[in-house]
């Protein structure tokens, strides 16, 4: 008995409708039984760990001082979000609070994790005493919860996971450095893993993280044109150091605050992924962070068991392959009451990079018939002897295709503009990132939001001091600042 295929909506008709419907099928994951929540499936978890290794290894791998995880509470006092008046402020309409534990209703009410800068400070403060004790370089891998009101699943959900990373040091310089340290990690996470181009660069004061003296971002352009705030990293200055009385004793004697950061990257990253590359035919997976690399097909009909015996050792030399550059298994599509066309559309939804069919015309030659996720009519026909050199090869060259394509997207939707009738005009149609002269001025910031509904994203860190006029109010602009609606 024949398996029904998995009919896939149509990526070139309806993105939204083609995104929920090939996370779903590919089973990435699944709607949490609460609004909001999402269960994140085997395949899509796989995806996040092969994000962490990579991040760990950077953290891990510094010169300066390795970053090292911990965990801190899920729940915290509320008094504690209290004393940063901008971080409560911020956070207030997303808290979820716990009023009641035990049965009884607490005397104080508990807030569910929206991130962690108050439970950690309260602890830096208990350790932080001496210029000895500096810096303090901590990351932690956990989930948070954050009350939207419009969720899609990896892009915006009640709860997701993350890494927030929260250190301290002696000096601003310092504190400025890793943040900055850790912004290229993020640009390298998403171009060199996700393969996704991002622009790099400071944000607004009213689009800053609440709290944070300021914010630098990565942003992506997904396929409708609309921007996704990839990751940020924040100088938190002193303000929480004041507000949790962290202090320390300098080389001097005397009493000082830290300056501190704090950085996140999530669980969304995945969904800027999944968007951005999949096709008609389902998600495009690129290969570094691929859980399977190849998928092994056999073609059944006769010698079955010869076939599937070739098909094992066909993954056995391909797993000789340098698991650090492509981490992931060789898969075996060996069902038989599965049809050779059937088990050929879930390689496609699931976005493995690599596909290799097997038959007797390939047992009996010692070949393989080889194509690629990217462009799956050029087959090739390779000798198993050079298997797992030409699988090496072949998923870098799916990696970079993958990444010159969403490129080229990148920069064919970025639009310099001098007029506000030409601004308003691509926001009504195609989108994407506009650059314009902005007098940085928060009430004109507002009236392009209210009117177009883009947002300044963020001053490139590349950007030059010009002269020019501001795209709304005309008046003088030293900057050109990226404009864009966003998730």
């Amino acid at each position: 008995m024949d398996y029904e295929k998995k009919e896939l909506k149509k990526k070139s008709q309806s993105l939204s409708d083609w995104y929920t419907d090939v996370v779903l099928k590919a089973e990435l994951a699944d709607y949490g039984p609460v609004r909001g929540t999402m269960v994140i499936r085997p395949y899509g978890y796989a995806i996040w760990e092969n994000v962490q290794a990579a991040f760990n290894k950077m953290m891990k791998n510094r010169k300066e001082g390795a970053i090292r995880n911990a965990y801190f509470p899920l729940f915290i006092p509320y008094s504690y979000l209290k004393r940063e008046k901008e971080h409560v402020e911020g956070f207030s309409p997303e808290l979820a609070l716990v009023t009641i534990g035990g049965g009884e209703e607490l005397k104080e009410p508990l807030v569910v994790r929206p991130t962690s800068e108050t439970i950690m400070y309260e602890m830096y403060a208990k350790w932080i005493k001496s210029w000895r004790d500096l810096p303090v370089l901590i990351n932690q891998w956990n989930n948070v919860v954050r009350w939207e009101k419009r969720t899609f699943l990896f892009l915006r959900t009640l709860e997701f996971l993350w890494q927030e990373g929260h250190t301290a040091h002696a000096t601003e310089d310092e504190a400025i450095q890793i943040a900055l340290e850790v912004l290229e990690w993020y640009r390298q996470i998403y171009e060199d893993y996700l393969a996704l181009p991002v622009l790099v660069g400071i944000k607004s004061d009213s689009e800053k993280f609440a709290g944070a003296k300021s914010t630098w971002a990565v942003e992506a352009l997904m396929p409708d044109g609309k921007a996704l705030q990839g990751a940020t990293s924040h100088n938190l200055g002193q303000n929480f150091a004041k507000a949790f009385n962290i202090n320390f004793q300098d080389k001097d004697g005397d009493i000082k605050y830290v300056w501190q950061t704090s950085w996140g990257l999530s669980t969304r990253s995945l969904g800027g992924m999944f968007l951005s590359h999949g096709d008609d035919h389902g998600l495009i997976i690129p290969p570094k962070v691929a859980p399977f690399k190849v998928a092994i097909l056999p073609i059944f009909g006769s010698r079955d068991e010869e076939i599937l015996e070739y098909a094992k050792r066909v993954a056995n030399e391909i797993n000789n392959i340098e698991k650090s550059n492509y981490p992931g298994e060789v898969v075996i599509f060996d069902n038989k009451e599965i049809s050779f066309g059937r088990r050929v559309n879930d390689a496609e939804i699931k976005g493995i990079p690599l596909k290799i069919e097997i038959g007797l015309k390939e047992l009996e030659g010692e070949t393989l018939t080889l194509s690629n996720r990217v462009e799956p009519s050029s087959k090739k026909e390779v000798p198993l002897a050079k298997i797992a050199s030409f699988v090496e090869e072949e998923l870098g060259n799916v990696q970079n295709l993958i990444f010159s394509r969403a490129k080229k997207f990148l920069e064919e939707n970025i639009t310099e503009v001098d007029s506000y009738d030409e601004f308003k005009r691509i926001m009504k149609t195609k989108r994407g990132f506009i650059k314009a002269y902005w007098c940085e001025n928060s009430a004109c910031e507002s009236k392009i939001k209210e009117e177009t509904k883009a947002t300044t994203r963020v001053k490139l860190l590349s950007e030059k001091e010009g002269s020019g006029k501001c795209i709304l109010c005309g008046k003088k602009a030293r900057f050109k600042w990226i404009f864009a609606q966003s998730y």
